[in-house]
């Protein structure tokens, strides 16, 4: 039987199959589309996801509510203007105005026709346009609402994929082309990763809109960022192998069979790692982080594919030529054989390996202590990078009239209306409670709070708000308030049951990988801590050069994830050459030729990665930012730090029993 040769027609076979496949979903598919529904974010069993799902008796008015504040430049509002005022929310259908008590603001509230999301933000421009034209001078309009924060939730999002795709297509071909120092072998890995890019975003959305497993703005970008990261790391890990294969054979398919024979355990290794953990989110009480774990796996699969099945071929295309002006020739010196910079920090390790090791623990420990008091929990003024008009307005409102006006709490009932919003009305912090629609026996009764969205008072309300309802049959409280306190809960609970799942998994992967128990019980940690000493470093951050007083809730988990499944990534590619090195060398020297060998190719992949995490801060989201953020600084901590000093150093002082049970013997 002929062995696989990537150049040959097998190899032929193997590469243009998902290209094709790829090429034809791109063109002829396109990205899956699925209804959005109100409960898609809010997790499943709560108290404000009942609300929503009884709500769904209530009649379809097919609208939704957007709160115009008008506020006076100077001083307060005059008959005049009030006249102005009322005269222009007439020729929208609304009603109002309403004047607050102090007299600097009136309020006006406006039914809008929300079929999708695009015609809302549609129809809230043409709002805020209408009005602003017909107000009187030294009156200023904004919009804020349901209608208004969900029309800019999807303005702030349009282009932004688009936007975020090409940041990060711009920073990975910077730094391949520093990486390689080649004015054009860039262009072969960028052009395959970016392909399987645009792949994986079809395969995916096909795949939840066909399982009706949600996915939020968020998703796709997220998707995109795993897809370049994972995908352009492996192509530096192939790249690199086949360049030290090149040194010492001849014919570029044979080097390339063996380069990719070497390389596919610790790429499918590192790939079935990542797609485990991503999958462990299908556990999550929240269906669009079930959704981002399946598209998350589904990015990976087709990254680790194209990379093994369309790169090499693609790459032997090519003459040597293609490393110009760095040509690799027969004879050349190979990378686990040079003296190169990580060698010779290896070498220094080598010398002291335990004080170097615990100096590393000492450092991560220091970091970490700078996250013991972590707070979770943004407010919904700190969830975008730019602050939106409905929150300015929101924010406009809070200050004339009571807090919750602009997005009020909603009870759900099968009970006596009146009687539920009597009990309601007297708890509190409660300004209002107003029976509202009704229809199959279901009331919706619109409850306005005095504090405003995101505080501890308006918290405080709702819980009371549910102990004094508590009695009451289908009686289900939810709102902008109810759904934070509801998604904390359930968020933390994620973070209980899934971080210990990810990790089992992981050092599962690792032991089948490394045939041992002790290696990977200590990358293991070796990650964790690396996490732990990011989220201290990275809340320093956060609050100390962001301004933002907190985490957002799923920024912890998601970052823990993306660290623990890609981090080890790097472990994997040093650990399985340095394995292999000891066979022939034995433990240390093993170790120390790996570092050699892999040290470029690994920080290379980790800055990449670092700042492939860092774009996901172009996305308006301050979770998204965060958790770039917390991931960056991981990577870089990991691969500077933890993969460079501290696992040599464990490595050189157990000697031997650091593969326990296995034993490994050096060749005489």
């Amino acid at each position: 039987m002929r062995r696989f040769s990537p150049g040959g027609a097998p190899g032929f076979i193997v590469a243009i199959v998902p290209l094709v496949l790829g090429l034809a979903a791109i063109v002829a598919l396109g990205q899956g589309e699925r209804e959005r529904l109100a409960t898609d974010q809010l997790p499943e069993g709560y108290d404000s996801t009942e609300a929503i799902a009884l709500a769904q008796s209530l009649p379809d008015t097919g609208t939704s509510a957007a709160v115009v504040v008008f506020s006076a430049d100077e001083g307060r509002l005059g008959q005049a203007e009030l006249g102005a005022i009322a005269q222009a929310v007439a020729t929208t259908g609304g009603q109002g105005p309403v004047p607050s008590e102090d007299g600097t603001a009136a309020l006006a509230f406006v039914e809008l026709p929300s079929p999708s999301a695009s015609q809302l933000a549609d129809s809230v421009e043409r709002l805020r346009a209408d009005l602003r034209e017909a107000a009187p001078d030294g009156v200023t309009v904004q919009v804020s609402g349901p209608a208004g924060i969900e029309a800019d939730l999807a303005g702030v999002f349009k282009g932004a994929n688009f936007k975020l795709l090409g940041a990060t297509a711009l920073v990975v071909a910077i730094l391949l082309i520093v990486t390689y120092r080649s004015p054009v072998l860039w262009l072969v890995p960028l052009t395959v990763v970016g392909i399987a890019d645009q792949a994986a975003a079809v395969f995916a959305t096909r795949l939840l809109a066909a399982l009706d497993i949600p996915w939020n703005e968020s998703t796709v970008g997220i998707l995109s960022v795993l897809v370049f990261g994972a995908g352009t790391n492996y192509a530096l890990l192939l790249i690199s192998r086949y360049r030290d294969e090149l040194r010492g054979i001849e014919d570029r398919r044979e080097a390339m069979r063996i380069a990719l024979a070497r390389t596919a355990e610790p790429v499918i290794a590192s790939g079935g790692t990542v797609v485990a953990g991503l999958l462990v989110l299908i556990l999550s009480l929240i269906p669009t982080t079930r959704g981002l774990g399946i598209a998350g796996a589904v990015g990976i699969v087709t990254a680790v594919v194209f990379v093994l099945g369309v790169l090499p071929s693609a790459l032997v295309i090519f003459p040597r030529g293609i490393f110009w002006p760095r040509a690799p020739r027969v004879g050349d010196e190979t990378a686990a054989a040079t003296r190169s910079m990580w060698r010779r920090i290896g070498d220094v390790v080598a010398r002291r390996p335990l004080v170097a090791g615990v100096g590393v623990v000492v450092a991560l420990g220091g970091l970490a202590l700078g996250g013991t008091d972590v707070k979770l929990g943004l407010g919904t003024s700190e969830q975008f990078l730019q602050t939106p008009e409905s929150i300015v307005a929101a924010e406009r409102i809070a200050q004339s009239f009571p807090g919750g006006t602009s997005n009020p709490t909603q009870i759900v009932t099968r009970a006596d209306a009146d009687e539920v919003a009597s009990v309601a009305a007297r708890v509190p912090g409660v300004a209002s409670a107003q029976p509202g629609v009704s229809g199959d026996g279901v009331t919706a009764i619109q409850v306005v709070l005095d504090a405003t969205d995101g505080s501890d008072d308006a918290t405080a309300t709702v819980v009371a708000l549910r102990a004094e309802l508590a009695g009451f049959d289908d009686t289900h409280v939810s709102g902008p308030e109810a759904q934070a306190l509801d998604g904390s809960d359930a968020n933390a609970r994620d973070r209980f049951m899934l971080i210990p799942v990810i990790l089992v998994l992981v050092l599962g992967a690792l032991m089948v990988l490394l045939r041992g128990v002790l290696a990977p019980v200590i990358l293991v940690a070796t990650v964790v801590g690396t996490y732990a000493a990011a989220i201290g470093a990275s809340w320093l951050v956060v609050t100390q050069v962001m301004g933002y007083s907190a985490l957002d809730e799923t920024a912890p988990l998601f970052a823990f994830l993306f660290l623990v499944a890609l981090g080890v990534d790097y472990n994997i590619f040093l650990v399985t050459r340095a394995r292999e090195e000891a066979a022939e060398h034995g433990t240390r020297e093993g170790m120390l030729r790996a570092l050699g060998a892999t040290g470029g190719v690994i920080t290379s992949a980790g800055i990449l990665l670092a700042a492939v995490f860092a774009v996901l801060g172009v996305l308006p989201l301050v979770v998204l930012a965060q958790i770039g953020l917390i991931v960056c600084i991981g990577v870089l901590l990991d691969t500077l730090v933890v993969r460079t000093m501290l696992v040599p150093a464990i490595a050189l002082v157990l000697g031997d029993r650091f593969w326990w049970p296995k034993r490994i013997k050096a060749a005489a």
